[in-house]
């Protein structure tokens, strides 16, 4: 019997860099979508990881799968760390609005003083043996004073990955996904699961 992979996110723009990232793992990958998996889960943590823990504990205690899920988002030194674990709830609207609202805080602040960071944790929970492991990446770089590229998604276009020496937005699907935060993260889940190689 085939061994399956449950992918706790409803976001498509994530899980296509996530199957994409984990293609040779010798587990069939899940979507949410794809199970039925119906309910909502609030994320209350104060972290990535928490968020990322009760991602993949909710939905795994719920389906009996082996499940991971995994929390991100940008960290700006320059606000504080802001947006931070709200980065896809810090403006209401759009990935645009959002994007705009960062633009708009960092106004005439100079290049050297707009680091930035994109951090993700991912939680891998396995039922059987009721244990949660963790996984962590980071891409470094700095905000830029308008949006860059037709890519990616959420706050991409705005993001000079310091490894590229471009936005994320202007990097094409596979660049980004060698050196991204998730990326990161996921190469290590992999070596964890195996590879199918």
């Amino acid at each position: 019997m085939d061994k399956i992979l449950l992918i706790a996110s409803a976001n498509k723009n994530k899980l296509k860099e996530i199957y994409n990232i984990l293609k040779n793992i010798p587990f069939k990958k899940r979507s949410l979508d794809e199970i039925k998996f119906r309910g909502h889960i609030e994320e209350t943590g104060r972290t990535f990881r928490e968020n990322a823990l009760l991602k993949a504990e909710t939905v795994g205690r719920k389906t009996g799968l082996l499940t991971l899920a995994e929390d991100s988002g940008l960290e700006i030194d320059y606000l504080t760390g802001r947006p931070g674990i709200r980065s896809a709830r810090y403006s209401p609207g759009t990935d645009r609005d959002r994007l705009n609202k960062v633009l708009e805080e960092l106004n005439g602040v100079p290049e050297e003083k707009r680091s930035a960071r994109f951090v993700c944790v991912a939680a891998l929970f396995d039922p059987q043996k009721k244990r949660t492991y963790f996984f962590a990446g980071e891409s470094r770089g700095y905000i830029t004073e308008k949006p860059q590229g037709k890519r990616g998604f959420g706050y991409d276009p705005i993001f000079y990955n310091l490894d590229l020496k471009k936005t994320n937005a202007q990097a094409t699907f596979r660049e980004k996904n060698r050196v991204s935060h998730r990326a990161r993260a996921l190469f290590k889940v992999k070596e964890f699961l195996g590879d199918g190689n």
